[in-house]
């Protein structure tokens, strides 16, 4: 038998929350979210949007129509505060779960669904959204998102006071990435030379199975501090609080001083992808408790407190109607996956085997499609 695991040491690390699970706005005395209740409504309408996109790429699967989805449900506040931050010179480097962060980057969502499919390997140019493809190897994009950074170093792109020029990078990872070496080699090329990174990582609290006391015996956002930048804790289902914290974050970058890691507390309240069955190594009673602390539950209290007309709900829900039907119509356009295409597309020199394999499958399919005509 195991021996049991410790408590993390540091678990008391402060978290930063500006909007309560009630809806209430707190006061931070250092990250300060500035916007109106005009802007809290467009983020709102970004999270309703964001899991609208999630949810009904999740029934296509369901219902066939693509091979796999990893659901975001329960992260958007992270994903779309984040988001949000970013400035259109920056650059965004994300996961395969980052929904949210897409639809803040103006990528259509439909593009989402080609990789899932399997008819495209990236159905959008990183160069015209800022915003590069999904990373499928783990806590691989901290690299590139670092490398990026030292490249607008070199570029001249950090550091000028020209709002219009000076730029960051943020990149995204999960907590079971954070235990990849590729995490930490980021975190060392980005403290030693200055890098313009935030790394930003949604604590959904499971590396698929593992769970972070398995994962870590310090909160994340504490490991920052051994490679030579700071660490910020933040309440992750609070838009507000991860619009603020990574807006302070980004400029910090943008004006030379160097990196700093974001973790945000979360949860991932649905499988780990499609093909995952969470009751197998969590409790109901945990998801139940975490649902309390939705991301979207509490911004929609806020804003009924704040007297918004019951309208904009209403058109709301008729605009995520609308983006439900677009990912579905979107979807039924897209061709048959043609496997035989993979052998062209995966490998630059083919061996005499997989020649082999190639022209055997397209014999094959040739026959089942005959069969069926």
């Amino acid at each position: 038998m195991s021996a049991p695991m410790p408590e993390q040491v540091g678990d008391d690390l402060p978290l930063v929350q500006l909007l309560t699970p009630a809806g209430e706005r707190i006061e931070h005395s250092e990250f300060h979210f500035d916007g109106d209740d005009a802007s809290i409504r467009d983020l709102y309408r970004d999270l309703v949007l964001a899991r609208r996109i999630d949810t009904e790429a999740f029934a296509l699967q369901r219902h066939g129509e693509i091979g796999l989805w990893p659901p975001a449900l329960g992260q958007e506040a992270a994903q779309i505060g984040s988001g949000r931050a970013l400035r259109p010179q920056d650059f965004a480097f994300g996961t395969y779960r980052d929904h949210g962060v897409a639809w803040c980057r103006g990528v259509e969502p439909a593009d989402l669904l080609g990789w899932v499919r399997g008819v495209e390997l990236g159905g959008w140019d990183p160069a015209d959204h800022g915003y590069g493809l999904p990373s499928i190897i783990i806590g691989a994009q901290t690299l590139h998102a670092t490398g990026y950074a030292m490249g607008l170093t070199l570029d001249g792109a950090v550091g000028t006071g020209n709002p219009e020029r000076d730029a960051a990078v943020i990149a995204y990872f999960g907590d079971g990435a954070s235990s990849q070496g590729d995490v930490m080699e980021a975190f060392d090329f980005a403290a030693v030379n200055h890098a313009p990174v935030v790394f930003f990582c949604q604590n959904n609290q499971y590396a698929i199975s593992v769970p972070l006391s398995r994962q870590t015996a310090v909160p994340i956002a504490q490991r920052a501090s051994g490679f030579g930048f700071r660490g910020v804790r933040i309440d992750g289902n609070d838009v507000l609080a991860c619009h603020a914290v990574t807006t302070a974050a980004l400029q910090q970058a943008r004006d030379g001083g160097g990196p700093m890691l974001i973790e945000a507390v979360t949860y991932r309240i649905g499988a780990h992808t499609t093909s995952d069955d969470p009751t197998r190594y969590r409790e109901a009673d945990e998801v139940e408790a975490w649902k309390a602390k939705d991301p979207l539950d509490r911004v929609r209290a806020y804003l009924d407190s704040a007297g918004t007309p019951p309208q904009f709900f209403v058109d709301l829900d008729a605009e995520a109607e609308l983006l439900g039907e677009h990912l579905r119509e979107s979807c039924a356009a897209l061709p048959d996956p043609d496997l035989a295409q993979l052998f062209d597309d995966v490998y630059d020199e083919q061996t005499d085997e997989l020649r082999r394999q190639q022209r055997e499958f397209a014999a094959w399919r040739g026959q089942y499609e005959g069969s069926v005509a």
